[in-house]
């Protein structure tokens, strides 16, 4: 093992010291050798590590800080060059707690262009009413969604942390049947669209069997309740399309869960207590 010795000396008087090399083949080393003509007062034996870690703090006493290098765990989206210009899509949203409808803007980028690998991605997001109650959080909002869009990396949680999102007030039925428990649920849904039209999210779809079994179940549903009695008193079955009497489903939040064969079927997701 290899150390260096360092010699610590004071009070020297003159100096004028002779210098001289050696080195050892033998060995395969080489040191150098310095006359003293004063008394030596004290040595301390350093190894290299410690002398490395000396270094560092002497640095940082002087305040010469080493720079720290930052590594991010995804690649940062960034506004292609000379592009003034980005695709988006527009989407309109209105709620029944407002008179004013509310305008959902979303631009995108499209990476790795020309390549096996393209991919269309949200870069910034835009909303616009006349309502002015919702402007602060309308602002800060689409900063922070914008911002984690350029972040890179998964973006999907943002619809599924929105769509979760619960107004105290209540919520409201969009048309279809839809309940949705927040304006920021719908702006989420709104958001869950657009990553499934891009081809970031996948659509939950029902297979050929579960189709035609809703198909069915449905047409017997319809056929067992008399749509002159539920007109008489006051159900609309035309605006959502499913039976007055239908329940809202727990898992699409559709006003579509019917009693079907002794269960509660739901015409919309397919989902049923029974399995």
């Amino acid at each position: 093992m290899y150390r260096d010795v360092h010699l610590f000396f004071g009070l020297i008087r003159s100096r004028q010291h002779k210098l001289s090399t050696q080195r050892i083949d033998g060995a395969g080393w080489s040191g150098v050798t310095i006359k003293i003509g004063s008394k030596i007062v004290g040595y301390e034996v350093v190894k290299k590590d410690e002398e490395a870690k000396r270094r560092v703090e002497s640095k940082l006493a002087d305040g010469d800080r080493p720079s720290a290098k930052i590594i991010r765990m995804t690649e940062q989206v960034a506004r292609p060059e000379g592009m003034e210009a980005l695709e988006g899509s527009t989407y309109k949203i209105k709620t029944p707690l407002d008179d004013h409808a509310m305008y959902v803007t979303i631009n995108d980028i499209t990476l790795n262009a020309g390549t096996e690998h393209e991919q269309r991605r949200p870069f910034e997001i835009f909303i616009n009413s006349k309502n002015m109650d919702h402007f602060q959080w309308i602002v800060a909002l689409t900063r922070l969604m914008s911002a984690v869009f350029r972040k890179g990396g998964d973006v999907t949680f943002l619809a599924e942390e929105l769509q979760a999102v619960f107004d105290p007030k209540g919520g409201y039925f969009k048309p279809g049947g839809k309940f949705m428990p927040s304006i920021l649920a719908e702006i989420g849904a709104v958001i869950e669209h657009h990553l499934q039209k891009i081809g970031l999210m996948e659509k939950e779809t029902l297979s050929e069997q579960q189709q035609l079994l809703l198909k069915q179940k449905r047409a017997e549903a319809e056929a067992a309740y008399d749509v002159r009695q539920a007109i008489a008193h006051g159900n609309n079955t035309e605006e959502s399309g499913y039976p007055a009497s239908a329940k809202l489903c727990n898992k699409c939040n559709t006003k579509a869960v019917i009693i079907m064969d002794s269960c509660a079927t739901c015409l919309s997701c397919g989902y049923s207590k029974c399995g």
